[in-house]
């Protein structure tokens, strides 16, 4: 990637910005100008970016058409305000909000879909799925041409970052109060997160499903190109800070081969398979890492039409800036 491009990070001081800044510079990604850009309560923070300190600025005064590509790492409200602005400049974006239908910005993870690409035109949108959704197309990718998949039944354990900054600080203040013996007092979460598991994360729909669990059923239909595949998806919110942990089981047309598994994840790009008698975990393996990490793969118990696997992988980094981070590049070396 010989040219340089001007760049703008929306949402810059959240936990999923703050990442995105970091991977620019640890991949040396051709920014000629960074722009950091987020609400006005956060005007006047700045963050470190090649031995800079740069200011954030309030988005809603921003000239988009000093840039070429924009990362919205913002809430969906700001995403559809602030797309429509930066697309009328002629830039490219990449939401990771989720705010844009699949129609007008395609869900692509550079493992599994990245040819995506080669359909569509200038100025670029693209969007980065759900954390849950990227760790489990990239472990499930290499398994395309192997398996012949009937159903897909996730567990997904999220963690509190899935709601940003206010998750995080929530699950510290909940914990302190407790273990400190002072009456909790919920304010993200209509209840007690720390030393907890709730079964459901945000509101249900008529039908008892949620929205994550909703979008994490499609994003995964979509990115693995199975529009037909059945999804069952249970979003659980975990008393865990950074690291989403997925317990997976899919329903198979035929018998399992699982040394053939087994190889195909080993070889896999951006996969880390773990020894037969280990299993990885958020905490220690996959919190500040690139990689989606699979263990426990194993057969049914009475059913040898069945593969189940426990896969983990750092929700902001890898889950999400990461996955936005390899799009730019695709876009970079390729179209722009």
């Amino acid at each position: 990637m010989s040219q340089s491009l001007a760049i703008a990070v929306v949402g810059a001081t959240g936990t999923v910005g703050e990442n995105l800044v970091q991977l620019l510079e640890e991949r040396e990604f051709p920014v000629s100008d960074l722009h950091l850009l987020a609400s006005r309560e956060s005007v006047g923070q700045s963050l470190a970016f090649r031995g800079k300190n740069l200011r954030v600025r309030a988005v809603d005064d921003f000239d988009f058409t000093q840039v070429r590509l924009v990362f919205f790492a913002a809430a969906e409200a700001i995403t559809c305000e602030q797309a429509l602005r930066a697309l009328a400049a002629g830039c490219s974006l990449i939401d990771l909000s989720g705010a844009l239908p699949a129609e007008q910005a395609p869900r692509v993870v550079p493992e599994a879909n990245a040819g995506v690409l080669a359909g569509l035109s200038a100025p670029y949108q693209l969007s980065s799925p759900s954390s849950a959704a990227t760790a489990l197309a990239v472990a499930l990718s290499p398994l395309r041409d192997l398996l012949r998949l009937r159903r897909i039944n996730v567990t997904a354990c999220l963690a509190v970052s899935t709601l940003g900054r206010e998750g995080v600080n929530e699950l510290g203040r909940q914990t302190t109060q407790l273990l400190n013996m002072r009456p909790l007092e919920p304010q993200v979460f209509d209840r007690q997160i720390a030393f907890n598991l709730l079964g459901r994360v945000g509101s249900s729909d008529a039908d008892g499903h949620t929205s994550s669990e909703r979008r994490l059923a499609a994003e995964i239909r979509e990115v693995l190109g199975l529009p037909d595949l059945k999804v069952s998806a249970t979003c659980v919110q975990a008393p865990v800070f950074y690291g989403d942990s997925l317990s997976v089981s899919l329903e198979l047309e035929e018998a399992l081969d699982l040394p053939a598994v087994r190889t195909a994840l080993g070889e896999a790009p951006g996969v880390e398979l773990v020894e037969e008698d280990d299993y990885p975990t958020a905490v220690g393996d996959a919190v500040g890492q690139d990689a989606v990490y699979v263990g426990r793969l194993r057969s049914g118990l009475t059913d040898d039409a069945e593969l189940n696997l426990w896969i983990t992988s750092d929700n902001a980094r890898k889950g999400s800036a990461l996955n936005a981070v390899q799009l730019g590049e695709l876009l970079i070396k390729h179209y722009l």
